[in-house]
């Protein structure tokens, strides 16, 4: 009995090993020409590259981790540095919480200046980010090395998020990459991108830059799940005895 049950077992892995087999080969028939680069300019060999210029940038809203120096021009025993809190407040000595997540230093300046209209008349206030908070970003799933990547500054792209990751594996789907974002708040938006499309088609518009606290999810391929629900199935209850005609491996 225990020899017929092997035989079926290994019938039904050899079955499921040469379909994928053939499942790859069917994917690779349709990359064998290769992407086509044609409408891409060339890249300029000047012996000094400029980077493209912009005509206006965003302007800044300050995150959470930032840290400010709080500056008063006639009333210098105010000036104060302070790190915005997890909850995006910040306090000083006389304001014991106000919200300033995603606002622009001008618009700090604005409230700081009617909170202090209090106790001062007419106070000149100032704001500097004396140092910008950390931004992270995390990469999980099909890549090579995940885990948390951090910058200071302008975030990551998704290319350059996966770069640091070490690259997709062969069994990782490109064309579907998953973004979690949550921000400061507690309700989280799934996105999808389209990381093929960005690298083997060329399409520098699907490269989106990433905010921080971004998760990258690099979920699998339909090939790699079958292989996976295989091994689950039928290839651990196989002794190492028994011959199978085929054999596929994704790493």
């Amino acid at each position: 009995m225990k020899t017929e049950i092997q035989s079926s077992l290994a019938k039904r892995a050899r079955f499921v090993c040469l379909s994928l087999i053939a499942a790859a080969a069917l994917g690779l028939s349709g990359c064998a020409n290769g992407p086509n680069y044609s409408a891409l300019p060339p890249l300029p060999t000047d012996a000094a590259p400029a980077m493209p210029s912009a005509a206006a940038l965003p302007t800044y809203r300050v995150q959470i981790g930032d840290v400010l120096d709080v500056s008063f021009y006639l009333n210098p025993e105010f000036n104060e540095t302070v790190t915005v809190r997890p909850d995006g407040m910040i306090s000083t000595k006389v304001i014991p919480g106000m919200f300033v997540y995603n606002k622009t230093i001008p618009q700090i300046n604005a409230a700081l200046k009617k909170r202090y209209s209090r106790d001062l008349k007419d106070p000149s206030v100032n704001t500097v980010v004396r140092s910008f908070a950390p931004i992270r970003i995390y990469v999980s799933g099909e890549v090579n090395t995940p885990g948390e990547y951090v910058v200071v500054g302008q975030a990551l792209t998704l290319t350059q998020a996966i770069a640091r990751a070490g690259g997709i594996k062969n069994s990782g789907v490109q064309d579907k990459i998953l973004v979690i974002r949550r921000g400061a708040g507690e309700t989280p938006q799934t996105y999808v991108a389209n990381y093929y499309a960005a690298t083997q088609l060329g399409d520098s518009t699907q490269d989106a830059r990433l905010a921080p606290d971004d998760v990258i999810f690099v979920p699998r391929s339909g090939v790699a799940l079958s292989y996976a629900k295989f091994q689950q199935n039928f290839q651990q209850f196989i002794s190492t005895g028994s011959s199978v005609g085929a054999s596929y491996a994704i790493k």
